[in-house]
């Protein structure tokens, strides 16, 4: 099964980047990085299949492993602001929501923006997309979902992607061992089918 956002919630929001269009292209992204241990690994296996990916960094992350964050920019990968504390913006007045944006802004210097779990109001996104380009997805992998098997979240992922997709994982503990199982069977699928991983640029 293809988990995807409705395309209902897509026509409401049409200033979110939720695909994009290329025949060539898939676009593999990583929520909540840098992490010790598995930035590195991540790094390693995109470089194996020739690999580019974009990176939606927490501020807070960045600032207690520079280095990692380093590594990913000299890979030549992009990378995302994802807020500096991981805030849902639910529930938050858009002053705050920005503040928190802003102080990962001062550490990751782009114009992507990912919003935490994906809750933003209409009010904040009204605000943020005046200095960024919100980028949600298309294909939701769940690697997150501890009580679900590697293999269940692979084959959701490699029997179901498409050109110019938007792929989310995470660079995070709890999501390794889906992650880490998922992203190379589908890096040699991509490469089967003559497709390639491209980093977000708009």
């Amino acid at each position: 099964m293809r988990v995807s956002p409705p395309k209902f919630v897509r026509r409401l929001f049409p200033n979110i980047v939720w695909d994009i269009d290329d025949a060539e292209g898939v676009y593999i992204t990583f929520d909540d990085g840098p992490t010790p241990g598995v930035t590195e690994w991540i790094l390693a296996t995109l470089a194996k299949y020739d690999a580019k990916a974009t990176f939606f960094v927490l501020g807070k992350n960045v600032e207690m492993y520079p280095d990692l964050y380093e590594k990913i920019l000299r890979a030549g990968h992009r990378v995302g602001n994802h807020t500096y504390s991981h805030q849902k913006g639910w529930g938050m007045s858009v002053e705050r929501y920005v503040e928190d944006i802003d102080f990962a802004s001062d550490l990751v210097h782009t114009n992507l923006f990912r919003p935490p779990y994906a809750r933003i109001t209409p009010s904040q996104i009204k605000v943020v997309c005046t200095r960024y380009k919100i980028v949600l997805w298309s294909l939701l992998t769940m690697d997150y979902r501890r009580n679900l098997h590697r293999e269940v979240c692979a084959r959701r992922v490699v029997n179901n992607f498409r050109a110019g997709d938007i792929i989310l994982f995470h660079d995070s503990e709890k999501a390794f061992k889906n992650m880490s199982y998922t992203l190379p069977t589908l890096l040699k699928r991509i490469k089967e089918r003559g497709l390639r991983c491209k980093a977000i640029e708009l």
